[in-house]
């Protein structure tokens, strides 16, 4: 059976596709959601996805849906899609837009990419193995206090400074340098092991947030698809962990107005904040079945807002 992404089919419901309309696909991994978007488009319609990994946009399932003159495929980062829209002529003209958030299965499945403390490879992490620096060379010359942050602060793990110590007391005796050395040094100095979740995921997640800037760009996409939308136009986010979650929510939120406080009352008309978004419905989750068939689909949460 055909591999298919989280929350496949609510994603496709929640985006309204319109058969000539023009859609964008902002994480294309294996290509899931966007062969789904391009069965329900018409001839007159248009797809164009992007993905920051060359081994996504050079994949045999980019390559098999670019065989439709409906499909374009471009690598680029999240801060780089309003200029690539702006190029291709489309802003204010695209009608839906969807980010499925993360680390995608070929890239966990990969053991040489380094997201993945369960198998040796290399400590890459980066979402594009062609550019900046790998997680090995970070914690070779990031300082304890960094280290400590960014544990902190991105994986949201109370042992932080317990791990940083462990991680800049080992490199001074030899490199940190496969998944595997670093999850089991983790193992050792974690005291308390949370049930179902191995005591090196949040400092894995913290790295990899940390060395792709996974919130910045995050946030400038979410910006950049406003100006992109046309009215009427659907954002769609899947978010895996409560930090791209609260991220996507707030600016929901603020997009919509809601930031808006008067602080006393009455209120001109001319003073009330004027939405860009309204939201749609409640945040969605995975129900049981594709939980149990997919145990990744248990911390998704997608929220969507339409162009006012």
């Amino acid at each position: 059976m055909e591999h298919l992404p989280v929350m496949y089919a609510e994603a496709l419901q929640q985006l309204a596709i319109k058969k000539e309309g023009v859609y964008l696909d902002c994480t294309f991994g294996r290509g899931g959601h966007s062969r789904g978007i391009l069965s329900l488009l018409g001839q007159g319609g248009q797809l164009i996805a992007f993905d920051r990994d060359f081994d996504a946009v050079n994949s045999s399932y980019a390559k098999a849906m670019l065989q439709d003159g409906r499909f374009q495929i471009k690598q680029v980062c999240f801060s780089q899609l309003e200029t690539f829209i702006e190029a291709s002529e489309l802003v204010g003209k695209v009608d839906g837009i969807l980010m499925d958030l993360g680390v995608s299965s070929p890239q966990l499945d990969n053991p040489e990419r380094g997201f993945s403390f369960l198998r040796e490879g290399s400590l890459d992490m980066r979402m594009d193995g062609t550019s900046g620096m790998s997680a090995e060379q970070w914690l070779a010359t990031v300082d304890e206090k960094k280290l400590v942050s960014v544990l902190f602060d991105y994986g949201e793990e109370k042992f932080a400074r317990r791990i940083a110590k462990a991680i800049i007391d080992r490199r001074l005796e030899s490199p940190i340098i496969t998944t595997t050395q670093l999850a089991r040094l983790i193992e050792d100095v974690v005291p308390i092991r949370e049930k179902n979740k191995h005591p090196a995921t949040r400092t894995f997640q913290a790295i990899r947030i940390e060395i792709n800037r996974e919130l910045e760009e995050l946030k400038s996409v979410l910006q950049q698809s406003v100006r992109v939308l046309k009215p009427g136009g659907r954002l769609v986010a899947i978010s895996f962990h409560s930090l791209e979650d609260r991220i996507v929510k707030r600016f929901i939120r603020d997009e919509s107005g809601a930031k808006f406080n008067p602080g006393k009352l009455p209120i001109r008309e001319i003073d009330i904040a004027k939405g860009v978004l309204t939201k749609v419905g409640k945040a969605l989750k995975a129900d049981v079945q594709e939980i149990k068939q997919n145990p990744r689909a248990r911390s998704a949460v997608m929220r969507v807002a339409e162009k006012v």
